[in-house]
């Protein structure tokens, strides 16, 4: 299966590096990561996609990866809805969005509130507008972490990620890992995002905004399929089945043995969720010109 690098220009002119695969017999899907992840976290996921038959758009979000860092350090969840948006605009049929965190929030944002109709349909991994404040504090500490200094070596952030995610098995080749990570000149590995995003994706949000987007979400045409983790920090059980009731066209799975990076922990049954719902009569996609 042939990946092409195929950036993206927003409207701010920032470019966006995406990873594009597939033939689009079946239609198109845009993939968007979480906080800290770049478009290698969904490797598996479009590599299965696109032998399906769908063409894959798996982005690096601004200030991640190999996108552009945002000069000013604006990395509001509006800015990251409004380029999902740019992006779904120069596809040439409206896509089907998997939204992981971060990028989850932002497709809300899209298809709530800035831009109803961008998607074919919207799959959250992990996410809803409402979650738990102490798991937000959870994972925005680790990405706080080690941000000046950095690592001397790919084995020192491999220990500080398995501390923070002791339910995983550590793995034994590193070399994935080294896409997430930039040497710089002094040798030491820094996380390959901008530190700028730490303080800018918007940690000032208040109840009040997630309560709204969460009553804008409940106007959402399209399918929107949730994709838990069991363990997760940040979606409480209670939590996830609220939201999806309060959908006009809902679907819940919950993954056993996967915490908030449901599809890093167990990649086979979140990949044959995200096939049952996208692959459903209720979830196709007009495939446009």
């Amino acid at each position: 299966m042939t990946i092409t690098l195929s950036p993206f220009v927003t409207r701010g002119g920032l470019r966006l590096a995406a990873d594009v695969q597939g033939d689009g017999r079946r239609g198109v899907v845009m993939l968007a990561h979480g906080g800290g992840q770049t478009r290698h976290s969904w490797a598996s996921t479009a590599h299965r996609l696109a032998e399906r038959g769908w063409r894959t758009v798996s982005l690096d979000l601004r200030g991640h990866g190999d996108s552009d860092w945002e000069p000013e350090g604006d990395y509001h969840i509006e800015r990251y809805a409004e380029d999902l948006i740019d992006v779904a605009a120069g596809l040439p049929a409206r896509p089907a969005l998997i939204g992981a965190s971060l990028g989850g929030i932002a497709g809300m944002m899209a298809e709530a509130v800035l831009a109803p109709g961008t998607f074919a349909s919207l799959t959250l991994v992990d996410i809803i507008p409402r979650t738990d404040p102490s798991g937000v504090e959870k994972i925005m500490g680790f990405m706080g972490a080690h941000l000046e200094h950095g690592f001397h070596s790919l084995e020192a952030a491999a220990e500080t990620i398995a501390a923070y995610l002791p339910h995983r098995p550590r793995p034994r080749d590193l070399s994935g890992l080294g896409k997430n990570l930039r040497q710089g000149p002094d040798g030491r590995y820094r996380w390959h995002w901008d530190p700028k995003f730490v303080s800018g994706v918007g940690r000032e949000r208040s109840l009040s905004h997630a309560e709204d987007l969460e009553a804008r979400c409940r106007e959402i045409d399209i399918p929107v399929h949730l994709i838990r983790g069991r363990m997760s920090e940040l979606v409480s059980l209670e939590g996830a089945q609220a939201f999806v009731a309060s959908l006009k066209d809902g679907s819940f799975t919950d993954v056993a043995d996967a915490g908030h990076m449901v599809a890093g922990d167990r990649n086979d049954v979140f990949l044959q969720a995200v096939l049952d719902f996208l692959e459903s009569p209720r979830a196709a996609v007009d495939l446009g010109a």
